[in-house]
């Protein structure tokens, strides 16, 4: 499988298309639940609510408001969806602090990636009531898995709501060309819009502080859904957390060797590669202190590193044998390997020769996991030891956490991702009367929310052995935004010894959870 295909959500890579699920759940049909939940040593009542909101497509005419009526199948039904307008019934769990009243309580909306994601890995790894137990950086047994009270939760600080992408997890979509309407940037971005606006329509939340919390390809929807909630919806937010970020596919190291000429993917994803071959003790000297040599990799991929790789086929031999020397001290890669990768060697590559002399193969998602390499002679690591060693342990718990805890779904598929139709890049950048075509940039997004809404605050969380969305691509994206430099003053940057999915480690959650708490705390207008 190309690493192009495992796309950029946590844990996606290697499940199996789904089946088509039934008939939409009526309005009625969400299911309440209560729990208490221990943080802090405080226990927390909560009400749980799992359900679904209907959302349509950009152009729909509520007069015409066919299918909710006469409640239409919905993916897989035998009704013909020719005539129906394009319709997307989306399925939320909201978890709500009992006894707060709702203007002096936050709401934070997660969400995972993909794109085409269900959103069960933030679900069930960050801020909910009760997460699963995954410690270490190895395989996990199989069943029966620990689903445990979360004391890492956020519902210390504030109401949390985990969303599931149209067309993955119980969400639903139907009507006419509803792929069309629905997966893609644009549309993905204008269902989350229409969703929370009517979610804060439903339970009386308009008058709270509000929170975007998006990782991975869900950082992406972020830039997006925050600029159509101002523009569009004239729903300020408070903030914005982005968890792995990657707002430019341009910049990602997953296949840069088909985009000839871009050469920023291999100097962002460098701090990573020497993050990683210092945690696997691949490096030719010692480095005692991690973030000081990460700082001085920065320094050189920034500095020498880039202006090497500007010249092309003008860099002098001595200067391109001493570049490729400085690249094997950071990242224990051999020099003639190196020079044969024209000092330029994508992540698929890194992790497939990492550790090639072992016979195994390094993450992708998590660069501390390890599994017996597939194929030795291949170019490219064939799949990802961390979601491999995970993803039975977050699908299994969900499963029973939903069905058997909040009562929801008995009867249905719970889709890990989107089986449906193509993804669509194109994205009407704001001021632009256009989409241009290629891969999908919103650091133009983000900007123009963070110059409407001055007060609009960001906070950007990376785990150092990312290679799915490299730390400092993050960095680098945020560090480039097209916005005065005054605004650079909102935006507050948090980096983990953890890779994509932060939260599998129970300790860097404890940092991720303090961290994010401490931003929600400082930016929510109550004290």
């Amino acid at each position: 499988m190309l690493r192009k295909a495992l796309l950029l959500g946590a844990a996606m890579m290697a499940v199996p298309a789904l089946a088509a699920g039934p008939a939409t759940p009526a309005p009625n049909a969400d299911s309440v639940t209560n729990g208490t939940v221990t943080v802090n040593g405080v226990t927390i009542p909560y009400r749980a609510v799992a359900g679904t909101i209907l959302v349509h497509g950009a152009d729909y005419n509520d007069s015409n408001d066919v299918l909710a009526k006469r409640g239409t199948k919905i993916d897989g039904g035998k009704d013909d969806d020719s005539k129906n307008a394009p319709v997307a019934s989306m399925f939320y769990t909201a978890y709500f602090k009992e006894g707060v009243p709702s203007e002096k309580r936050p709401i934070t909306f997660l969400y995972n990636g993909g794109p085409g994601s269900a959103s069960v890995w933030v679900h069930m790894g960050t801020f909910g009531p009760r997460r699963v137990n995954t410690p270490g950086d190895t395989h996990l047994p199989a069943a029966p898995y620990a689903l445990i009270n979360n004391p890492q939760s956020l519902m210390d600080v504030s109401d949390v709501v985990f969303v599931d992408a149209p067309g993955t997890g119980f969400s639903r979509i139907a009507g006419k060309d509803a792929d069309k309407e629905f997966l893609g940037v644009d549309g993905d971005g204008e269902a989350f819009t229409h969703f929370i606006s009517k979610f804060l329509a439903k339970y009386h939340r308009y008058n709270s502080p509000k929170y975007l919390f998006g990782e991975s390809y869900g950082t992406m929807r972020s830039a997006v859904v925050i600029n159509d909630l101002e523009q569009d919806e004239n729903i300020d937010f408070n903030g914005v957390i982005l968890l792995s970020q990657i707002l430019n596919y341009d910049n990602s190291d997953d296949s840069p060797q088909f985009n000839a000429g871009m050469d920023d993917p291999y100097v962002l994803a460098l701090p990573t590669y020497a993050a990683t071959a210092w945690y696997h003790h691949c490096l030719p000297a010692e480095h005692p202190d991690l973030k000081a040599f990460l700082h001085e990799v920065e320094h050189f991929a920034m500095t020498d590193y880039t202006l090497a790789l500007r010249q092309g086929a003008d860099l002098p031999e001595d200067q391109r044998q001493a570049i490729a020397a400085k690249l094997h001290d950071y990242t224990g890669l051999p020099v003639d390997y190196i020079l044969r990768a024209d000092l330029r060697v994508n992540g698929g590559e890194f992790d497939q020769q990492l550790q090639a002399k072992t016979g195994m193969a390094t993450g992708r998602l998590d660069t501390r996991y390890s599994s017996p390499t597939i194929d030795p002679m291949s170019q490219e690591v064939d799949y990802d030891p961390q979601s491999s060693a995970i993803s039975s342990a977050y699908v299994t718990a969900f499963n029973d956490y939903v069905r058997n805890t909040l009562k929801y779904g008995t009867d249905e598929d719970y889709r890990l991702y989107n089986s449906q139709g193509h993804w669509d890049n194109h994205h009407r950048q704001p001021g632009h009367g256009y989409q241009p075509k290629g891969e999908p940039n919103v650091m133009t997004d983000l900007a123009m929310a963070m110059k409407t809404n001055p007060n609009l605050h960001v906070m950007l969380n990376a785990g150092y052995y990312d290679l799915a969305t490299p730390y400092f691509e993050g960095i680098y994206e945020m560090k480039h935004l097209p916005m005065a430099k005054s605004l650079q003053k909102n935006i507050e940057y948090a980096q983990y010894p953890s890779g994509h999915m932060v939260y599998v480690d129970p300790a860097t959650l404890q940092q991720l959870h303090d961290n994010v708490a401490a931003f929600i705390r400082r930016t929510d207008n109550l004290h």
